[in-house]
């Protein structure tokens, strides 16, 4: 704004009103006029025109009848865009200043240029490129030109009415750079299109391919192809196909199958394209692992490997190697093999197919266990009659062991993971047939091994009774049901060990000690061993009797037999005997009080010894003659002062006599004469009370002790001669001592 000014007025109570008045000063610009208008893009058309003086811009303004495009500008030459092509447009100016914009200036015709040819470009050979395009508005014509993109060798230039345009004997792989425009029926030129286009590589040469068996990958390389930006390598089958892709000159196809037969082919390409496939030939694989193998043991020891044919193998190897590390392999062109084996082996069995290509990938991994192997080394050892303990070896193989015994219809099996059993319950006296099966849980019961037989011990006999006869021999009687045994009868005590053999039913033990208990058992011997004892039957022998017996006559009618201790003697019974009657005496005593003795006679002495069972040892028989009576009517008569006569009456049988007087000035005794009943004895003080004992005396010249005492005074005073007085009693007897 050239001027203005501006009032305020404030007035108390209202609000501020405040008026603002412009005023303008100068006028509008100048018209400027145009000098020129054309085109050189088909969308738009430069302006040119002289300077208004004061303008600060200008409003170019472009008109086809249908539309109207204004383009701001600050000074000539001005361009307005945005138009169509081949198109004539009226072009005016205005200029633009503070005051405002003039008028427009006279017009002005204008036509834009032909569009630019819109190019699509291919290689379709190493040697050519395509150039293809649409028909470009009020064109007649088009000229295409191509150049390498790096700007050396040579132009090829090309006009033609068509729309599409081939170049040929261009370099492979090449960068090109292709620029196209057309033109009007008043030749000029429209707008250009410029491109880049690389021909299309050639094939790959000198491919060279090598094969890894083990891992089905090929590896293919070549010579590198001018221009190509990757390769791809094809392995084609009737079956499958499989590529790769790579930017060098090298390039590895995996996973290939086995048995098959590829084509082999490179192609190289860059963004024009891929070249045409060269071929390097055909690759056959290795063949693959042979299927359906089959392995049998037959017979054993002999493993027979079969498997079916396969593609593309030549020959077969099988191999075999046993868990132990052995191995062997067989080499041939059948599909069959044939291998020694052992028991109780595991053989991982393995088939491959051979070609020129090298080996079959590995296929499966067969494993076979052969049967367990048999005990050998099988120790029976007869434990008794009805049980067998038998130990071996551990096999190979054998994870569990079947024994059977087998006698007829009675079979015995035990069944363990040790390499022993006992077999218990068997019948005694017996053939077994005994067969060890060794087990594994893969193969089962190894049915070949060989049977043993064992006949089992012989049955225990059956004591049925014991016997003594009359010569004190013991006779053993026994059942058995053996064939062919001998019997042993052993009795068996304190005393020690006695025994008799025999092969019949009975023996006879002698020489047995008295007073013994025995415990009488019998065994049965075979060629196969012994049998359990029989049941024990307890044999007692009669008591001892003892080794000494005396008999002494304490009284008149008594005597007393007395003896040592006899062995397992519990009681005696002694006997005294003569023909006028017998005296018994049972006790547990050793010595035995016989009365109502008859005095001087001849008597049996028998003594007996009993054990607690009763069994009774006749002893000792003895004669004893009982001693004479003890004599009657025993009388002193004086003989003188110093003389004393004692006369008695004989008994019945003839005895010898001794005569003892006992007095306080001393003992005196004399002995008669052979037949006579009386006896003199001289120097015997008077005035003495004598004890007079008459006994008789016995053949063994021991004077009895047991006869009547009397007691007589002899006194000094009185007839010299005469019968001494009697102090005892009366019936002149007097107690034994």
């Amino acid at each position: 704004m050239a001027g203005g000014w501006k009032k305020c007025l404030f007035l108390i109570g209202f609000r501020l009103i405040c008026l603002k008045t412009v005023v303008s000063a100068k006028t509008a610009p100048q018209i400027p006029t145009i000098d020129q208008a054309y085109s050189k893009i088909s969308n738009s058309i430069t302006v040119e025109w002289a300077t208004v003086p004061g303008a600060t811009s200008y409003l170019l303004t472009a008109e086809d009848g249908d539309t109207v495009i204004e383009t701001m500008v600050a000074n000539s030459p001005g361009t307005v865009t945005g138009l169509k092509a081949a198109t004539l447009y009226q072009i005016t100016i205005r200029s633009i200043s503070a005051a405002g914009r003039s008028q427009a200036s006279p017009p002005k015709q204008a036509k834009t240029v032909l569009a630019a040819p819109i190019l699509e470009v291919s290689s379709p050979s190493p040697d050519s490129i395509l150039v293809q395009w649409e028909a470009v508005y009020m064109a007649i014509g088009f000229s295409v030109s191509i150049m390498q993109a790096n700007g050396l060798g040579r132009i090829w230039k090309e006009n033609t009415t068509n729309t599409s345009l081939t170049f040929s004997s261009l370099d492979a792989g090449t960068l090109y750079t292709i620029k196209a425009y057309a033109w009007n029926a008043n030749g000029i030129p429209g707008d250009d299109s410029t491109c880049n286009q690389r021909t299309s590589p050639r094939a790959p040469a000198n491919i060279q391919v090598s094969f890894d068996s083990g891992a089905l990958k090929a590896s293919v390389s070549w010579t590198p192809t001018e221009g190509a930006f990757n390769y791809t390598v094809m392995a084609l089958s009737g079956s499958s196909e499989r590529s790769c892709s790579t930017t060098f000159s090298s390039c590895s196809i995996s996973s290939l199958q086995c048995g098959t037969e590829y084509l082999i082919s490179v192609l190289a390409s860059n963004d024009a394209g891929s070249s045409k496939s060269s071929s390097a030939g055909t690759l056959k694989t290795v063949a693959c692992a042979p299927g359906r193998v089959m392995i049998q043991e037959d017979p054993p020891g002999h493993l027979s490997v079969a498997w079916s044919n396969v593609d593309l193998g030549d020959y077969y190897v099988a191999f075999v190697k046993s868990d132990d590390g052995w191995e062997v392999h067989c080499n041939t062109s059948t599909t069959q093999c044939s291998f020694l084996s052992e028991c109780g082996f595991t053989y991982f069995i393995s088939v491959f197919a051979y070609n020129k290509a090298g080996q079959s990938p590995l296929g499966d991994v067969f494993n076979y266990t052969t049967a367990p192997c048999c005990p050998s080394d099988i120790n029976p050892v007869l434990v008794s009659s009805e049980r067998v303990e038998m130990v071996w070896s551990p096999v190979r193989g054998a994870e569990l062991y079947e024994t059977k015994a087998v006698a007829g219809s009675n079979v015995v099996e035990c069944n363990d993971t040790a390499p022993a059993c006992t077999l218990s319950a068997l019948e005694c006296d017996t053939k077994y047939s005994i067969t060890v099966y060794s087990f594994s849980e893969v193969r089962g019961i190894n049915m070949s091994c060989r049977s043993r037989f064992i006949t089992t011990g012989p049955c225990s006999p059956e004591i049925i009774n014991i016997s003594k006869d009359a010569f004190s021999m013991i006779h053993v009687h026994w059942r058995s049901t053996n064939n062919d045994a001998t019997y042993t009868v052993t009795a068996q005590g304190e005393k020690g060990l006695y025994q008799c053999s025999s092969t019949g039913e009975s023996c006879t033990l002698g020489d047995l000690p008295c007073g013994s208990v025995f415990s009488v058992t019998a065994v049965a011997e075979t060629q196969a061993g012994w049998s359990l004892p029989s049941y024990s039957m307890p044999l007692e022998t009669v008591p001892c009797c003892p080794t000494g017996m005396t008999v002494t006559q304490v009284t008149q009618s008594v005597i007393n037999v007395s003896w040592t201790i006899g062995m397992a003697a519990q009681t005696y019974v002694t006997v005294l005997e003569s023909h006028i009657g017998q005296s018994k005496c049972h006790t547990h005593q050793s010595h035995c009080l016989l009365g109502c003795i008859t005095c001087g006679i001849n008597y049996t002495v028998a003594l007996k010894a009993i054990s607690a069972t009763g069994l009774t040892a006749d002893c000792a028989y003895q004669s004893y003659s009982s001693n004479a009576c003890c004599p009657l009517g025993v009388k002193l008569y004086r003989l003188g002062p110093n003389g004393i006569r004692i006369y008695w009456q004989a008994s019945r049988g003839s005895a010898n006599y001794s005569t003892d007087l006992y007095g306080s000035k001393g003992i005196f005794t004399c002995t008669p004469s052979a037949g006579l009943s009386f006896c003199d004895v001289t120097e015997i003080p008077c005035g003495d009370v004598y004890t007079v004992v008459v006994s008789p005396v016995a053949e063994t010249g021991l004077k009895l002790t047991f006869c009547p005492k009397k007691i007589y005074s002899v006194t000094c005073s009185g007839s010299t001669l005469g019968m001494v007085i009697y102090r005892g009693k009366r019936n002149d007897t007097v107690s034994p001592r």
